[in-house]
């Protein structure tokens, strides 16, 4: 599966703009669908996780209450609804796929990766 996020750019504190992650192939449902972000200097983080139905969803302690993932399967999308934005947000955000069914928050588990969008939040 290949993936392709948009949606990042230049957002002041307290916006709530919201990511794209486009997948490409007929299996996407096959997919726990993950979001990550990597900030200059730290390594890659986990956000949020859904599982291939999207029925649960998982969240970091950093941003549970202010994101919400969410998946459309039949148009082959996963969102990242980011709201309440903080300068500590900053990041290069990551959709991932993983094949199987346990959701998880390590980065080594998931194996395939879009190219990242930038989210900068201004205060």
């Amino acid at each position: 599966v290949q993936l392709q996020a948009s949606g990042g750019g230049l957002v002041q504190a307290g916006g709530s703009p919201r990511l794209s992650c486009a997948a490409s192939g007929r299996t996407f449902s096959s997919y726990v669908m993950g979001w990550f972000r990597q900030a200059p200097g730290q390594e890659r983080e986990f956000v949020a996780t859904t599982t291939r139905s999207g029925g649960s969803t998982y969240y970091a302690d950093s941003v549970k209450g202010r994101f919400t993932i969410s998946r459309d399967n039949a148009k082959n999308m996963v969102y990242l609804r980011m709201n309440s934005l903080k300068p500590e947000d900053t990041a290069v955000y990551y959709c991932a796929a993983r094949t199987g069914t346990v959701v998880g928050e390590l980065a080594s588990a998931y194996n395939y990766w879009g190219q990242g969008t930038q989210v900068t939040v201004s205060s």
